[in-house]
């Protein structure tokens, strides 16, 4: 699964080698870049399908996922689930569900989202979703590049599990060495 999981990532061209700032803040020689996947839906159907078919006989009511990264992957998940999706937007220092979605206290929610390397989005999600009385069953990921060091309280599944160093930026090696650094998810560049 691993193999096919990285090959629709290299095809897509959506591993990048550089010096990156991550969405947490840490710095990284390797960037997976989700969208670039995301923007075909055959790979997104078939990266979502191993998430839903790992979770199907959990009785998942609802799929959420964090805006934005998870926007898609919750979508797709719930689809072939056969179940809602919600996402969980920024709001102050953790994330809200703002859109008036339905959400029934006792629900069972599967939480997902895209790339993992520190956890904040996906347990902000799972705050959020325990604030509104959901009950969190499973998270699922499409990579999960963490190195084992994160833990959420529920099974954990994810398409990809990648070993890659990231560095808070005062450790960086890459910065030390003058290399100038990308924040991923700017301008589309030609």
């Amino acid at each position: 699964m691993s193999a096919e999981v990285e090959s629709i990532f290299r095809a897509a061209g959506a591993i990048l080698e550089g010096h990156f700032q991550l969405a947490s803040g840490l710095h990284s020689a390797t960037y997976w870049d989700k969208f670039r996947v995301l923007q075909y839906p055959h790979y997104t159907e078939q990266l979502c399908r191993m998430i839903a078919d790992h979770f199907r006989d959990r009785e998942i009511e609802v799929v959420a996922g964090p805006a934005l990264g998870g926007i898609i992957v919750a979508f797709e998940v719930a689809r072939q689930l056969g179940v809602r999706s919600i996402i969980a937007e920024r709001e102050g220092e953790g994330r809200a569900f703002k859109r008036g979605f339905t959400i029934s206290p006792g629900e069972r929610v599967l939480i997902v989202d895209d790339v993992l390397t520190t956890g904040t989005s996906v347990l902000e999600v799972i705050k959020a979703a325990k604030k509104l009385g959901l009950e969190p069953v499973g998270v699922g990921l499409l990579v999960d590049r963490s190195q084992g060091g994160v833990t959420f309280g529920v099974p954990f599944f994810s398409c990809y599990q990648v070993s890659i160093l990231s560095y808070t930026p005062e450790e960086c090696p890459l910065c030390a060495q003058g290399v100038p650094l990308t924040k991923p998810g700017g301008s589309l560049k030609r």
